[in-house]
């Protein structure tokens, strides 16, 4: 028993020692490098795809403008955010103050690749601070092969892995509290939220508000406030505690309304440990010491606060006032005129405010009764709402238009405002006074004129087109009874453009049919695909061109035949010609020379003589030729 007593007493001084030692290495080291000012990012070097992690920028002095670097290649969740830490420290009898700020940026990878963070720059008594370009490796998720690779590692040196990875439960949590939970209908209260931690935590953000499902919901609590944070003693326990968010709510129903919990995300900082057993109590106690073996994760967890249960009771219904509308709070009301004495078509405003604390925003309008013989028009609302930690304040303001049609004396009668007082807890009710207005009958009126005073030219709408006004001028008759609509002209009018259109469509239907015969096409194209060949072999005579004279020539002759008469080139010779031809009832004369032209014009391609003297004779043939023909079928 005295030597394990001893042997705990030398590990205890031991661990001491070795605690003093490294905080004063620390010590000396922050100390050196406080001249130094550096902007440091730091981040995971390999991540694999879907992972969330964190690029820290550090920067320890005091700096300006910070410009993050462009971040390409990942999904930028949050960021940056920025913390701010400060330290005194006294050496020796000397003091000394270190501050830091750290700008966090959440993000996601979401392809494999190596991605290259560009630097981030930030301003130190007047000089430019840039940080290093920093490379994320992104690759695929391989943590299960990764995890079974460690364990196995650990085990070939003796250790047996014990990781606590996910922290516990009350190392952070959030709750809601209610500051009123048996309001009166209309009543405000104010629902807070406040979350509570152990550890450090960073990135927190509401991934889900609740519904309010009965209740009208101003925030209370601005989207860029940052969180005040205090610390509290929980079960002999120390947290620090923050207001994430501050609602007033006031319920717009009576009886029991649940509100449901609020969910926030955010990185939880846990350690994780590995314990190494050597067999010796001695150093297995001094070795598992946190101090020695530990380290921290950032964590993502979604919290979620408790629901809150209200108990809304009704308002009295006695003493409850005719015109009530709902207002519940403590409120003035002041209404007023900005003119007594106007003329007809002249516009007056008159002015209604309510001020005062609760649910001012609800009151959407006031109960006025104005004369018969005004004109009047909705209201235009203007609110100027203050809100606090811990109320909604401010007023409402209602400004009618009138514009009075008839002179005379008329009277505005009390305008009343009544809301429930929740000092007094009672029904009040406020008056405004009479109003009264002497109207003058408005010098050189026209019926359509319109004055106006007090408002906008927006406002008012144009009035007097009730009245039919004198016309001046020529004016055309017309006989009673009668009217162009279904007159002859109107018929006429009507059947010339149908028939127009009729007539173009029928034509336009012959043309598309005769297109599409092409036994037609060919017929009626024959003659001038024939003359076109006789041109070009008109050409090549002049030119001496023999071979293609002839081969323009027996083209257009026999291209002729084939298409004039519908024969297929196939079937047409020099034998057959006579015999196609007297069935499409060509003359006897004309059949004999077009078989006597087809047979010079190859005869003289080979014959003897003057060229030129032969390629014209065959020229004058075939042009009097298909002259003959054409004039036969006419």
């Amino acid at each position: 028993m005295g030597l394990k007593r001893i042997g705990k007493e030398m590990s205890i001084m031991l661990k001491r020692f070795i605690f003093s030692l490294v905080a004063a290495l620390v010590l000396l080291i922050t100390q050196g490098y406080s001249q130094d000012v550096r902007l440091i990012g730091q981040t995971k070097p390999v991540v694999v795809v879907g992972e969330t992690f964190t690029l820290v920028y550090t920067l320890n002095a005091q700096g300006s403008n910070f410009r993050g670097p462009n971040i390409q290649g990942f999904n930028l969740i949050s960021g940056p955010n920025t913390s701010t830490s400060s330290s005194v420290r006294f050496v020796n009898g000397s003091t000394t103050m270190s501050i830091t700020y750290t700008y966090t940026y959440l993000m996601q990878a979401n392809k494999e690749g190596s991605f290259d963070i560009p630097a981030a720059t930030v301003v130190v008594n007047g000089k430019q601070i840039s940080s290093e370009q920093i490379n994320v490796k992104v690759v695929k998720n391989t943590n299960s092969q990764g995890n079974q690779a460690a364990g196995a590692g650990s085990q070939s040196r003796g250790n047996s892995p014990d990781v606590t990875g996910g922290g516990n439960s009350n190392d952070v949590y959030i709750k809601a509290f209610a500051s009123n939970s048996n309001p009166l209908q209309g009543e405000g209260i104010v629902i807070t939220y406040k979350i509570y931690f152990k550890v450090n935590i960073s990135q927190p953000y509401i991934s889900k508000l609740p519904s309010f499902s009965g209740f009208w919901s101003p925030n209370l609590t601005k989207e860029n406030d940052k969180l005040q944070q205090t610390t509290q003693m929980i079960d002999g326990v120390q947290y620090t505690v923050a207001d994430i968010r501050k609602i007033a709510l006031f319920p717009l129903k009576s009886g029991r309304l649940v509100i449901d919990p609020l969910e926030l995300t955010c990185l939880v900082q846990v350690k994780k440990q590995t314990k190494t057993k050597t067999g010796d109590p001695f150093f297995d106690d001094f070795f598992n010491d946190s101090f020695f073996n530990s380290g921290v994760a950032n964590v993502e967890k979604t919290l979620k606060s408790n629901p809150v249960a209200i108990n809304v009771q009704p308002l009295p219904e006695e003493g409850k006032p005719v015109d009530f509308s709902g207002a519940v709070g403590r409120f003035t009301f002041h209404s007023e005129i900005d003119k007594n004495r106007l003329k007809t078509n002249e516009a007056v405003t008159l002015k209604c405010t309510v001020s005062g604390k609760g649910n001012i925003q609800l009151i959407d309008k006031m109960n006025v009764n104005f004369p018969p013989d005004f004109e009047s028009y909705d209201p235009k609302i203007t609110s100027n709402i203050q809100t606090t930690a811990a109320e909604i304040s401010g007023n409402q303001v209602f400004e009618y238009l009138l514009i009075p049609r008839k002179p005379g004396k008329f009277s505005i009668k009390p305008i009343t405002f009544s809301y429930f007082d929740l000092d007094k807890k009672r029904y009040v009710s406020l008056s405004s006074p009479e109003f009264s207005l002497d109207v003058e009958k408005g010098s050189g009126e026209s019926g359509s004129a319109v004055s106006y005073s007090g408002a906008n030219k927006e406002e008012i709408k144009y009035i007097g087109s009730d009245i039919r006004h004198i016309r001046d001028g020529s004016i055309n008759l017309t006989r009673i009874g009668s009217r162009f609509f279904l007159s002859l002209s109107f018929w006429l009018l009507v059947a010339v453009p149908l028939s127009l259109f009729l007539l173009f469509l029928i034509l336009w239907r012959k043309m598309a049919a005769r297109r599409s015969d092409t036994v037609l096409m060919k017929n009626l194209k024959a003659t001038k695909i024939a003359r076109k060949r006789l041109r070009k072999a008109e050409a090549f005579q002049k030119s001496g061109q023999q071979e293609n004279f002839y081969v323009a020539i027996s083209q257009a002759l026999w291209g002729y035949l084939s298409d004039k008469f519908s024969i297929p080139m196939a079937d047409l010779s020099i034998d057959s010609v006579h015999e196609a031809l007297k069935k499409k009832n060509v003359s006897e004369v004309n059949i004999t020379q077009f078989i006597e032209t087809l047979n010079n014009t190859e005869f003289s391609r080979f014959a003897p003589g003057e060229k030129t003297v032969n390629m014209g004779r065959i020229y004058t043939e075939a042009l009097e030729i298909i002259a003959k023909m054409e004039r036969e079928l006419r």
